[in-house]
């Protein structure tokens, strides 16, 4: 679980970052701090993974708190949610390494792309020893979204892989085999394990392998 923190001090700019963020697979809201003097005790005496950081508040505003947490060398990361959105402080956010910037007012949809492409980023690099520089170009350069459209295979179709992915989607709490998959959808086996081979490189989904009593494998999938 990827634990955030929310830096507004707007009442209700906070309340509906935090219900925007929770609504989103894998984060929870630890703290809402209404300045960056409280954010900066909250980061003091607990385990924070991510910033969702407003720029102009009383107090501490958010650029020298973002300074501050980096002279600190603690390893968090920020999103800068902001009216600001002149060059300098841009500039200034993407030195510090901000991860994403967001100029008010934003619509829910950029905030949960910002917020995945985040989550698919720290996975990759928590699973992985190494890495190809495919994955590095999805880090660096494009989000896993675009580039399933991007680079669908040939031979795949764009809204077959949609059908799927909403199935796996609607049953993320199970681990689901090819065989339940293919009957669900009412596809052949060949064709459904084309997909998932598929999605499971892309990073959409996860693979575990299961044995049986007589030793053979078997491969269950999970929408991540």
């Amino acid at each position: 679980m990827i634990r955030v923190l929310v830096v507004e001090d707007d009442p209700m700019l906070a309340e509906l970052n935090r219900r925007f963020v929770e609504k989103i697979d894998g984060f929870t809201v630890e703290f809402v701090a209404k300045n960056g003097e409280e954010a900066l005790g909250k980061i003091k005496n607990n385990k924070i993974d991510l910033v969702i950081l407003d720029i102009y508040m009383p107090k501490v505003d958010g650029m020298e708190l973002f300074r501050r947490v980096r002279k600190q060398n603690k390893m968090i990361d920020f999103i800068l949610v902001t009216a600001a959105n002149d060059t300098d402080k841009i500039k200034e956010a993407l030195k510090l390494g901000a991860v994403d910037y967001l100029v008010k007012p934003f619509e829910f949809e950029r905030l949960e792309k910002s917020l995945l492409n985040y989550k698919a980023r720290k996975n990759l690099l928590i699973k992985k020893p190494f890495v190809n520089q495919k994955e590095i170009d999805r880090l660096f350069i494009g989000s896993y979204k675009e580039e399933k459209v991007k680079d669908l295979k040939k031979g795949l179709h764009q809204f077959t892989l949609n059908r799927i992915m909403k199935f796996l989607k609607e049953n993320k709490e199970e681990l689901l085999s090819s065989e339940i998959i293919s009957e669900n959808m009412g596809m052949s086996k060949v064709t459904i394990r084309r997909y998932l081979d598929y999605l499971e490189e892309i990073g959409s989904i996860d693979k575990k392998i299961e044995y049986g009593s007589r030793g053979r494998p078997s491969y269950l999938y999970k929408y991540k």
